[in-house]
């Protein structure tokens, strides 16, 4: 792929980003990107093969806007895992606030499932992530493993998210902070935190 060929194809998928934050997903039409970028109608079929091809390379850059907040949020990995499995969901739960559009777009089922669109492969790092520290984090051996808790905690995460985007949450746990509903869940998955440690 030729320099400018490659400009076009980025735009396409900056275009998308711009779309999906300002109107959401259903904003993410072929025709509405490219008006957005200024080509025809059929010219996001040169770079991106199917209309979920494109959609994908639009979620890989939330995934990684995710990913960068998540690293931020959880530091040099100095506080104990606790602490930064507590600034991770922070993170998950402020990015689904904040970018609810991308949000829904990163995890649609028939993206996460297409072959060969490399979105599994963006999204298993971050798993991998949330995965170490519940490793760290755990006290004891019992039960089951680090990646089925950790399965489990994102899970109850998502939930919150898309519970607390809907406004489900306020009305039922009577909070106007999510933050109490994330200590409740490490709490439910990791076992209430030791003071001494």
């Amino acid at each position: 792929m030729n320099e400018q060929d490659a400009g076009l194809r980025a735009r396409l998928v900056d275009v998308g980003v711009e779309l999906v934050a300002a109107r959401g997903v259903q904003a993410l039409t072929l025709r509405e990107i490219a008006r957005g970028a200024g080509v025809s109608h059929g010219a996001p079929r040169r770079y991106f093969p199917t209309h979920v091809s494109l959609l994908s390379a639009i979620a890989r850059r939330g995934f990684a806007q995710l990913a960068a907040e998540v690293a931020k949020a959880v530091g040099d990995g100095t506080a104990s895992p606790r602490a930064q499995l507590h600034a991770l969901g922070g993170a998950y739960l402020g990015f689904a606030a904040e970018h609810t559009g991308m949000f829904e777009l990163m995890f649609r089922h028939d993206l996460l499932e297409s072959d060969g669109l490399g979105l599994r492969e963006t999204s298993l790092p971050l798993f991998d992530v949330l995965v170490g520290l519940v490793a760290e984090a755990r006290t004891g051996s019992g039960g089951p493993g680090a990646r089925v808790v950790a399965g489990s905690l994102w899970a109850n995460l998502h939930g919150i998210a898309q519970l607390w985007r809907w406004g489900s949450l306020q009305l039922a746990a009577g909070s106007a902070d999510p933050g109490p509903l994330l200590t409740a869940a490490l709490d439910a998955h990791l076992g209430p935190e030791d003071a001494s440690r």
